[in-house]
């Protein structure tokens, strides 16, 4: 399994980072590799919302269907995939001041295939500098 929690500083305000978090129609825009993200219901996430997602990783292609199992309006939300890899995490806003605010972005996947568990190690790094990437990609979005 590959557990990673990664989070960053942003210069701007926690409800103007939520409203790009919480819509997953703005993640092919900060997510590195994301090619399309349909929600449904497009704008912010409630609970039950659910996602179709086609995301390059690691010289793969991956069509992943997910579902949000909990929301705190404004704060954070939690989600699970219902296909494509075995993933669960969660993305958390949190308000430093009037202006500047703290992003959290966690995940887990669970390898299903041999090879993709031999390459755990690989993987987990791949997946990391990638969120970090993430997280900075985000900070610039939201300050421009």
């Amino acid at each position: 399994m590959i557990e990673l929690q990664e989070d960053g500083e942003i210069a701007c305000p926690a409800a103007r980072v939520w409203a790009v978090v919480a819509d997953y129609g703005q993640d092919p825009r900060w997510r590195e590799g994301v090619e399309t993200m349909a929600p449904s219901p497009e704008g912010i996430v409630q609970v039950g919302t659910t996602t179709a997602e086609v995301m390059r990783f690691a010289g793969r292609t991956y069509h992943n269907g997910g579902e949000v199992i909990r929301v705190e309006p404004g704060r954070s939300f939690a989600w699970r995939t219902s296909s494509g890899i075995d993933a669960e995490g969660g993305r958390l806003v949190e308000p430093l001041g009037e202006n500047r605010c703290r992003f959290t972005f966690h995940v887990r996947v669970t390898p299903r295939v041999t090879s993709e568990r031999l390459l755990e190690p690989a993987l987990r790094w791949l997946l990391r500098r990638s969120i970090r990437a993430d997280v900075r990609r985000l900070a610039g979005l939201c300050a421009s």
